[in-house]
């Protein structure tokens, strides 16, 4: 049995609801995490027996479980909602790690909650396979991230867009699932009780070094400045960056429409509903930023007086922009091979950047390539790249191990969409070998193996995947 530790459900009920899964027809294990699970205090062999199955589908739940489905609001494309909440995900218990820390464990797809608005509460397989191989890819490339415990089909269908899908529930690990949105979920009720209860609970868990909430939303800031340098230095376009959806921890949470950049652009959007491009690969950093305004104007009647709150939270806000510069500068640097950046070495990168963006040159063959020498051949215009590695050859020339710093900072693989909609796809069909292939290449991914090595080739002309979508 694990140790666990239910703190979240020690908050007043208003923080929840209290809710038992909803039990699905013939649950079936596609995927289980066995690593994750150990390093969490599971056993691998109970979670592959009828009664760990019966857990992970939501069918049953052992008695160190309390299945809640959490309360929180959020800014959805920039339009406040005072109430979303958990409509298709349980809460069943905070784990306490044998090597330390306290981890949510959290069935998504489980069924209808007071939150689901209308929907059903479940999943198909498509969004679970995709968030279960983009979060696992999102680790190995050292990405802070929620995790896949196991994904399970149900045998059951679900409808969406007019078509019966097979159904699926993906067991999650996270820090916590505490949001920027539950903070404003008690804000906008003017809760001031339950926001001091959940601004001291979220610093004890999370930032227990921060000082009241003022330094909590300075640790938030920090880890949110990083965790977007992150993604961006391996082309993750996140595709839905609602305040629901950005975690207090500092882990990226919810796979819904993201997608690694194929060919670069700063303009870049996948996201099937992001029609005006309000979260755009380029714009990360400042929907950051605002989000974290959110978070900061949720905080104030914590942090005092209008008159004093305002400046002190301000001031606060303003670290993001150094914060943010100061980590995509050190991850743009590394990925030309600079471990200690200098004054100039960035726009050394952003001219890089720029005439990949003309020519539409892929974002992970150029950086990769510039350790092997094949990143010339993603330019149609040769002469261009040619013109810049000129003046980064005489730039590196002066590190002491430029190709270690390449190969640790540029990956080989990333989880390309033309090779997960085909593994999605293969699996609707009972195939689930392409995501086995998948999901073992993308756990290492700096390794240059041959056997592997159709994984990191761009789409084909007319196998790009250039729309994403929520699965909801």
């Amino acid at each position: 049995m694990p140790h666990t530790d239910n703190s979240y459900t020690r908050l007043p009920e208003r923080f929840f609801a209290r809710i038992a899964p909803a039990p699905v027809e013939a649950p079936r294990l596609l995927a289980l995490n066995l690593p994750l699970a150990r390093s969490l205090g599971l056993d691998g062999d109970w979670l592959a027996s009828d009664a760990g199955l019966a857990m992970l589908a939501g069918n049953a739940f052992p008695a160190w479980a309390t299945p809640i489905a959490q309360a929180y609001a959020g800014h959805q494309f920039g339009g406040f909602v005072p109430q979303l909440g958990d409509g298709r995900a349980l809460l069943l218990a905070e784990l306490l790690a044998p090597g330390g820390g306290r981890f949510d464990l959290v069935l998504k797809g489980s069924g209808r909650t007071p939150f689901s608005r209308g929907g059903d509460g479940r999943a198909w397989l498509g969004p679970v396979l995709r968030e279960y191989l983009v979060s696992e890819a999102m680790a190995a490339l050292g990405v802070p991230t929620t995790r896949a415990l196991a994904a399970v089909a149900t045998g059951e269908r679900v409808w969406r867009d007019g078509s019966a899908l097979p159904g699926a529930v993906l067991a999650r690990v996270a820090a916590s699932h505490i949001r920027v949105g539950t903070f404003e979920y008690f804000a906008a009720r003017h809760d001031t009780a339950a926001l001091a209860l959940l601004a001291e609970h979220a610093r004890a868990r999370h930032y227990p070094q921060a000082q009241g909430p003022l330094g909590l939303l300075e640790a938030v800031v920090g880890a949110q400045a990083a965790l977007v340098a992150q993604w961006m230095s391996y082309g993750f376009i996140h595709g839905v960056m609602n305040t629901d959806n950005m975690a207090i921890s500092g882990e990226t949470i919810d796979y819904g429409p993201c997608a690694f950049i194929d060919a670069y652009h700063p303009d870049r959007v996948f996201s099937s509903i992001d029609v005006h491009g309000r979260y755009a690969f380029a714009q990360q950093p400042n929907v950051a930023l605002w989000n974290l305004a959110q978070f900061a104007s949720a905080l104030l009647p914590l942090i005092g007086d209008d008159e004093a709150a305002i400046p002190a939270a301000t001031a606060v806000l303003d670290g993001f922009g150094p914060a943010f510069a100061a980590a995509w500068e050190a991850r743009l640097s590394a990925k030309i091979g600079i471990r200690a950046p200098r004054p100039g070495d960035r726009a050394l990168v952003e001219t890089l950047l720029a005439r990949m963006a003309r020519q539409g040159a892929d974002f992970t063959r150029v950086f990769s390539g510039l350790a092997d020498g094949s990143a010339r051949d993603e330019f149609t215009d040769r002469a261009a790249f040619d013109a810049w590695a000129a003046d980064w050859q005489a730039r590196v020339a002066a590190e002491p191990a430029p190709q270690a710093v390449l190969r640790a900072a540029n990956p080989q693989r990333i989880p390309r969409n033309h090779r997960i909609e085909a593994a999605i796809a293969a699996a609707t069909e009972g195939d689930l070998a392409p995501f086995e292939r998948l999901r073992a290449a993308l756990a290492a991914p700096f390794e240059a193996r041959a056997e592997w090595a159709d994984l990191a080739d761009p789409p084909a002309p007319g196998e790009a995947v250039t729309h994403t979508f929520c699965g909801t």
